[in-house]
């Protein structure tokens, strides 16, 4: 059954309760005991503005209805002797015992600590940092980009090794849980089947959440989080179902539980429910789409390719979700109106953009989700194009990069994943025109730990593809970008052995592109 308004108002309201912080003398906290550590999912930091961050963890409280008041503390210190902010807030087992902690009042670009309290319980120590002032100056971001780690196929060690980076903000952008029961040749077994209701989402995130490594990224700075499909289901987009799983009779039911336990398990704020209130006919359930200025160094855009995104076209024998397709073949390819991001979030981008390109912008970064340049699987005339990602809406792509064409965007990096492999390439305003201009630069990661096909294809797929410079699609891990003023390094970080849980880390390829020139050169 759909869910109906009322359920989405609960839901929002459930989610206001939750996140409301009580702010009560540390005097009057109770010390009930729960009988069991509560905290075994570890906590977690995300949304920083410069003077705010989200605070996470989620109560393993099962088959408890009862809700449970939980402390947190935000220190200068590990050991917590000099808190600057403390308070209460409720954690709802209509949320799954989840809290958000929507912190104000932080100074800019400051690291902090925190914790949370229940009972007689503690939970880990997590790190978090504030983002600088709107107007600073700053000398540097360094950040890391992934995506794409599916249980089945790996051990998470790539951030064991990342929390090694001495970084200020994980993107993750997408795929960070599969709906799959299982896979072939797995290298450990999720729990559970098929994901298909509230509850079995919530199982999936826990069981991800367990993860020792993933635990500890997650204390070790702040997030900003995207989804892709898998989130919800393979290849879906918008309303229209994708093509893996057992057929449920209401797919918007399903998508609307997906959403939900997304939320519960992400340091999120409340503002991205927001929308649910009207529901979809006036627009997204959950507003992930955003923009956070990191001083005047760069600007952090994170978008939402799935929510708003038009069905793919043209799939082979008429299937739902993805294929590759031939464009000479395929009308509907070339309709003007289809869109990746939805209308509205393109409209809201656009202006963002157009923004940026009247002040001092720096450094102009898009995470989303998937590889943004053209990749022509064909060799020689003709095309062969996958229809799942920007190369099945080019007259979208074709907008985009229009805008940052008129906005003169400066500096534009597009960060991506879903394909699991490394692709490093430039943007162009027409890739069927090598010679067209070069707008910007980008460079879309490989999985944690999801498979690919290996690069047997990869020399082919390059000569054919000109404007990427390198790519792989062998190897795990990671990506790290480091900006300053003048530069941005990208390293790609790649695991020995994904199926081993001691794995060791390696740089696969370098690179680094100058302020105000769109070059990738090797590093």
């Amino acid at each position: 059954m759909t869910p109906s308004f009322a359920s989405r108002r609960h839901l929002l309201q459930l989610a206001a309760a939750s996140a409301a912080t009580l702010w009560l003398p540390r005097s009057a906290w109770s010390q009930s005991r729960l009988g069991r550590n509560p905290f075994t999912l570890g906590v977690a930091s995300g949304s920083p503005t410069h003077d705010s961050v989200v605070l996470w963890t989620r109560l393993m409280r099962k088959d408890d209805p009862a809700p449970v008041t939980v402390r947190w503390e935000v220190a200068h210190d590990e050991q917590f002797s000099r808190v600057v902010q403390h308070g209460q807030a409720q954690a709802l087992a209509g949320l799954a015992h989840a809290v958000h902690v929507e912190v104000p009042g932080l100074e800019a670009d400051r690291w902090y600590f925190y914790r949370f309290l229940a009972g007689d319980a503690v939970s880990a120590t997590g790190r978090t940092r504030t983002f600088p002032a709107p107007d600073a100056v700053v000398a540097k971001l360094r950040l890391a980009y992934a995506s794409c780690q599916r249980w089945e196929h790996g051990y998470y060690s790539a951030y064991r090794h990342m929390r090694e980076e001495n970084l200020d903000l994980v993107m993750f952008l997408g795929d960070y849980i599969y709906e799959y029961p299982g896979a072939s040749n797995a290298v450990r077994a999720p729990t559970g089947g098929w994901v298909l209701t509230l509850d079995d989402y919530r199982q999936r995130y826990a069981l991800h959440k367990g993860d020792a490594d993933l635990q500890a990224m997650h204390a070790a700075c702040p997030w900003l989080v995207s989804w892709d499909d898998h989130e919800v289901q393979n290849d879906y987009a918008g309303l229209s179902e994708g093509n893996s799983g057992v057929p449920v009779p209401d797919f918007a039911a399903r998508r609307t539980a997906a959403y939900q336990a997304f939320y519960e398990h992400m340091p999120v704020r409340l503002s991205v429910l927001t929308p649910a209130l009207a529901g979809l006919a006036s627009g997204a359930e959950m507003r992930i789409y955003q923009r956070q200025p990191y001083g005047r160094l760069a600007s952090l855009y994170m978008l939402d390719g799935r929510q708003y995104k038009d069905r793919q076209v043209c799939s082979r024998d008429g299937k739902k979700g993805s294929s590759t397709l031939n464009p000479a073949s395929c009308p509907s390819w070339h309709d003007p109106a289809r869109s990746l991001l939805g209308h509205q979030q393109e409209q809201w981008l656009d202006a963002e953009l157009a923004k940026a390109a009247s002040k001092e912008s720096g450094w102009n970064v898009l995470g989303q989700q998937s590889l943004f340049g053209q990749r022509d699987f064909h060799k020689g005339p003709g095309q062969v194009l996958w229809n799942d990602g920007w190369d099945g809406y080019a007259a979208a792509r074709t907008r985009l990069t229009g805008a940052l064409r008129q906005h003169a965007v400066a500096n534009p990096v597009l960060l991506g994943g879903d394909v699991h492999e490394n692709w490093v390439g430039h943007v162009k305003a027409n890739y069927a025109d090598a010679a067209s201009a070069t707008l910007g630069v980008e460079f879309c990661g490989t999985s944690i730990t999801s498979r690919s096909a290996g690069n047997a294809k990869i020399p082919t797929l390059l000569a054919e593809n000109p404007h990427f410079v390198f790519a792989d699609s062998e190897r795990k891990g990671y990506g790290v970008v480091e900006f300053t003023p003048r530069q941005l390094s990208t390293t790609l970080r790649v695991v020995s052995d994904v199926t081993q849980a001691d794995s060791c880390i390696e740089t696969l390829a370098a690179f680094v592109v100058q302020a105000g020139r769109p070059v990738i050169e090797k590093a």
